[in-house]
């Protein structure tokens, strides 16, 4: 397999970690998105949205968008398990990750801060502003979902999908100075992620691009 990715990628990071929780081996295929390799027209041969990650197979097919290249990967390679075997259970851990993946990342990823500071005209402070407030929000009500049904993990002791969106938000708040107070919950899970070799391998300090 080949994973085109970007190692400050939060959606990569995402499928990183739950390759290297499966143990699958692949081929390490940067796309440099602050100098603009995405918009290039032999990626737009390879993905259509000009978007990383995404996971080419061993047969040349290729999947995009982070959750359903992990949803994949958890039915191709069920162990271990990524998605709870029961239907309560899968519905909260998909809710909590997307809580990250859909409320918080959208608002907060690369090209929406490059069109407000370059198109809109938004300040450098106002961007983090705005950059603050959507992840404080969306990590504040992480918290008190984690905080109703505590375990180890977001849901659980082993890791799952939820982790796996959770882990890379976090290292985004810390790089941009996100206010990070009051979330205990979340930053016991956080940490019990990062004891994992497989988070560890899987962090963008980690990757062979890193800057």
């Amino acid at each position: 397999m080949k994973l085109y990715n970007y190692f400050r990628s939060s959606a990569s990071f995402r499928v990183r970690i739950a390759l290297q929780l499966k143990g699958l081996a692949y081929d390490y295929v940067p796309v440099h998105l602050a100098k603009g390799e995405q918009k290039a027209e032999a990626f737009g041969a390879v993905t259509a949205e000009h978007l990383v990650p995404v996971l080419e197979l061993a047969d040349g097919r290729r999947l995009t968008q982070s959750m359903a290249i992990i949803e994949y990967l958890d039915e191709a390679h069920p162990q271990p398990a990524l998605l709870p075997a029961d239907a309560l259970g899968r519905a909260r851990v998909r809710a909590l990750a997307q809580l990250i993946a859909c409320e918080v990342h959208p608002l907060n990823n690369l090209r929406v801060l490059k069109c407000l500071v370059h198109e809109l005209k938004v300040s450098e402070a106002a961007k983090n502003d705005w950059y603050k407030h959507w992840v404080r929000l969306g990590l504040l009500a992480c918290e008190a979902h984690l905080a109703e049904q505590p375990g180890r993990f977001s849901h659980g002791d082993a890791p799952t999908l939820a982790d796996c969106c959770l882990v890379p938000q976090i290292f985004n708040a810390q790089r941009f100075d996100c206010d990070l107070s009051g979330l205990p919950r979340t930053l016991a899970v956080f940490d019990a992620c990062m004891k994992l070799s497989a988070f560890q391998k899987a962090q963008p300090s980690a990757c062979p691009d890193a800057e």
